[in-house]
């Protein structure tokens, strides 16, 4: 079933990517630019987002960072005055540090939070208001965030990153309800494993990889049937929503026996 208006041409629709220097972040974008979309690409690495608008043509890029308030409010005000709304924004900022309980680093552990999580409020604050009153112009947008798999159930090597998805995927039902009757498409995003330059740190048997243009390919395919929540691949991530149903110690063997760890 349907949960958010279908999104199905993107030709001259305004997309916001917030995280979209490398990853998924920068492959959604040029999956994006090639649908004809008006794409802005926003991180802070300056150089990454002036080589991928020279690779795309169009497309614009706009450094922040997304712990600076002012900078995320800066920029929704510099792209409506440039194209008059934002037709959907996807937060995929991400950090990401294999963690442990025998070396946790409480600094590290912020760090997550701050980035996964924190980050996103941030930009709430910033874009909620122009969503709402694009909303009553009958102009209505569609706000998306990059959680992962890993906020279902603890994974090892997770203690710091699993909890800070798992609060953006909460953060996403909550923002559906609340927005949803005011026709905001809200979606969370939840991968499995994807070869990014953040699970290149693993050291562990990552079940059922997939590519960064593959995981582009999941999400376009999601929000063109109105999902809600878009997860892949399926195999895997059905086998952890399924796992997530046993009670703790067939899951924790499970867990361990498919990462080895």
């Amino acid at each position: 079933m349907s949960l958010n208006p279908k999104i199905q041409s993107w030709h001259g629709r305004t997309v916001w990517l917030v995280g979209a220097s490398s990853g998924i972040g920068r492959a959604v974008a040029a999956k994006l630019h090639a649908a004809g979309a008006r794409v802005i690409v926003s991180a802070r690495q300056a150089d990454l987002l002036n080589d991928f608008a020279a690779q795309h043509p169009g497309a614009q890029p706009l450094a922040l960072d997304v712990m600076n308030e002012q900078s995320l409010l800066a920029a929704v005000q510099q792209i409506v005055r440039h194209h008059g709304q934002i037709d959907l924004c996807m937060y995929c900022a991400g950090y990401y540090q294999p963690m442990r309980a025998q070396r946790f680093s409480l600094s590290d552990a912020l760090r997550h939070l701050d980035i996964n999580y924190i980050g996103a409020l941030k930009l709430l604050q910033a874009l909620l208001p122009q969503l709402l009153e694009q909303s009553r112009q009958g102009k209505p947008g569609h706000l998306s965030l990059v959680s992962s798999v890993a906020g279902y159930r603890g994974l090892p090597k997770s203690l710091a990153y699993g909890p800070s998805k798992a609060a953006l995927s909460h953060l996403a039902e909550a923002l559906y309800l609340d927005l949803s009757p005011e026709h905001i498409g809200v979606s969370v995003i939840n991968p499995g494993f994807v070869a990014t330059p953040l699970t290149a740190q693993n050291d562990f048997a990552m079940p059922a990889l997939i590519s960064a243009e593959q995981a582009a390919s999941e999400i376009l395919k999601g929000w063109s049937k109105g999902e809600f929540e878009i997860h892949f691949p399926k195999r895997f991530t059905l086998w952890l929503k399924l796992l997530s149903h046993l009670g703790h110690g067939l899951y924790f063997r499970a867990v361990r026996r498919a990462t080895g760890l």
